[in-house]
């Protein structure tokens, strides 16, 4: 079974959760999507064995060939190409990869070579297999490294995704072939309208989900009547004490701070196999 961990906004506490869930679980695999800044390593402590280079192809034009016909550049809908009297220009970090360019080119002038954008690391953590994808600074394009992990996915396993945050293109990419989604927001006007963002997204993705309220006590009951109103499950809240934030700034994860949570991850984890008949 896959379980995503996602939110409509940064700093809800989707890290705690998927965290939290993962430590609760036996024979489980992590993996952490938010490629533009994984942070599940501060509070897992993974021991790192491997790294993997996560390549993209993009047009390189032998302009020996090149007639500057203007085609890949007509074609090209992130302005990759860029056509200058009989010379063509590229833009790497423009470029998604669709190799469209490549196809249309009558001279057979565009080949594809492969470039850098990144690393997945692997390893191990408290006996959890460990996965993380790291974008390299500067480069937009987030999306090919969380395609590459879950080519990574030991499928025989329960695998708890850490998805970025927001509903962009790379929350789509994570969240898209899971089996469950859980929604992490806060009782706050921001935490809901977020939430109804993320709420649109998954059921366009048409993923089975349900909504964790953290930080709860601190705002009001809006988020609740939201879930009630749309029928949407409220898994778990998670309450606002002072012991949850000072251990996440020791880089300490609930478990280690509040152990008493731990049978709440464990009823959160078998409601959700219930309700995606897994075992």
């Amino acid at each position: 079974m896959i379980i995503a961990v996602a939110s409509g906004k940064g700093g809800t506490g989707k890290t705690t959760v998927a965290v939290s869930l993962a430590l609760s679980l036996n024979s489980v695999q992590f993996a952490d999507c938010d490629v533009e800044e994984p942070n599940a390593a501060i509070f897992l402590r993974p021991v790192i064995d491997e790294k993997i280079p996560v390549t993209m192809l993009v047009p390189e034009i032998d302009e020996t060939k090149c007639s500057g016909c203007n085609k890949c550049s007509e074609l090209c809908a992130y302005n990759a190409l860029v056509v200058i009297g009989t010379r063509v220009l590229v833009f790497p970090n423009m470029c998604h990869g669709c190799g469209g360019c490549t196809l249309i080119c009558p001279e057979r002038a565009i080949t594809e070579k492969p470039r850098e954008i990144g690393v997945i690391e692997k390893g191990s953590a408290r006996a959890m297999a460990f996965m993380q994808g790291i974008l390299n600074v500067g480069d937009p394009m987030a999306t090919p490294i969380i395609r590459e992990l879950h080519h990574c996915l030991d499928r025989t396993k329960t695998i708890i995704l850490d998805s970025p945050p927001g509903t962009s293109c790379p929350v789509i990419e994570t969240v898209r072939d899971s089996d469950y989604c859980i929604l992490v927001t806060e009782p706050t006007p921001f935490g809901l309208h977020d939430l109804q963002l993320a709420v649109e997204t998954v059921r366009q993705l048409k993923v089975p989900f349900g909504v964790i309220v953290n930080s709860a006590g601190i705002g009001d009951e809006e988020v609740d009547k939201y879930c009630q109103r749309e029928a949407i499950p409220l898994l778990m809240k998670i309450p606002w004490d002072r012991r949850i934030a000072e251990g996440y700034s020791r880089g300490e994860p609930i478990m280690a701070v509040m152990p008493e949570l731990r049978q709440g991850f464990l009823n959160l984890h078998a409601a959700i196999a219930a309700t995606c008949g897994a075992a």
